[in-house]
Parts: C-alpha cells; structure tokens; sequence
C-alpha cells in the first residue's frame, strides 16, 4: 500500500497558475471590443476603403471617437462582474448606429456637431425590416457577443485591475480627444 501525502479532488480553480496565464487579459479585451467598435461598426470607413477616398480622413478621426469612447467605458466597467454586460450592449449600440448610419447615409462631421442626439444616427423603424439592419445586428452585434460570452477572462487582484482600469481610461479618453479634434478640424 502506497502512502498518499495530498488527495486530488478532479476540481480546478481559475486561479491556477496555468489557466490564468492561458486566459485574455482585460485590457486585451477593452482593446479588442473598442476597436471592433470603432472600425467594423464604423460605416464611414467601409465607404472611404471602398471609394470615398475624399472621406478618408473624417472615417479615421470617427474610428478614433468611437473606439476611444468605447474603451473609456469599457475601462470604466471593466470589473470581473460587470464587463461582458457593458461590452454586450456596446456591441449591440454599434451595430445599430452602423445601420442607423447605412441606412440614411449620414456624413462623419456629423459626429462634432453640437445639437447631435443620438436618435438621429439611430435606423428609422421602417429599415428595422429591411435586410440591411437586421444583418448588420447580427454580424456586427451578435456574433461578436457570442464570442465574448465564450471568452475566458484573466482575473486580476483588486489593485492590479483598478490599476488596469485607470491606464485604460486615460488611454482611450487621449484617443476620444484625438478623434474629436480631428473631426472637429475637418468639420
């Protein structure tokens, strides 16, 4: 009879070693989100690579605002528990401005001007059942959350994520600012 000094219960934490180095980092996930947000959302930019060169420009200063509004909030509500919720709905907001904008052809200055609501760049009920919109909540909103409901995150200790937390905000608020002036000086 063989003597057993430790007893495996076949149950493994997230906490290991190994899992936690295999898991995204939380940031990594901010930066994936945003820019998936500001540059697949972003319809000003397909029209510009797709011909528009002359709005070239304005598509890179919107990608920038979207993609750094984006991250401040995912930063923002980048807690363990609160992430994917936040990045759910951001998602599912973008693919709807990204109808919205399709649907009614929206310029990008749009974006600085000072009476905008965000009902303008919202699609009409009327294209809710055209086969636009519908497709682009589903490739540009759905697919993209069902990716990140599968997606393991690492968990970091409270002050490493707070730490996390605040380098993304001040990061992706420098990246808004930078989008925003250059719209604002396209406009």
């Amino acid at each position: 009879m063989s003597l057993k000094l430790f007893r495996s219960t076949g149950f493994h934490s997230i906490l290991t070693p190994g899992e936690a180095r295999l898991a995204l980092h939380p940031g990594w996930a901010v930066a994936i989100a945003a820019g998936w947000i500001g540059v697949a959302c972003n319809v000003w930019f397909w029209h510009a690579l797709g011909g528009r060169t002359e709005q070239l420009p304005a598509a890179v200063g919107a990608a920038l605002t979207m993609a750094g509004a984006a991250g401040f909030v995912l930063s923002l509500l980048g807690w363990r528990r609160t992430f994917k919720a936040a990045a759910t709905g951001l998602l599912l907001l973008g693919a709807l401005l990204a109808g919205g904008v399709l649907t009614q052809d929206l310029p990008p200055e749009l974006l600085v001007d000072s009476g905008l609501r965000l009902s303008t760049l919202m699609p009409t009920w009327a294209s809710l059942f055209q086969w636009q919109v519908p497709s682009l909540l589903v490739l540009l909103g759905l697919l993209p959350v069902l990716y990140l409901w599968n997606l393991q995150l690492r968990r970091l200790p409270g002050s490493a994520q707070w730490r996390t937390n605040l380098a993304g905000m001040v990061t992706w608020a420098l990246v808004f600012a930078c989008g925003f002036a250059a719209l604002y000086a396209l406009s």
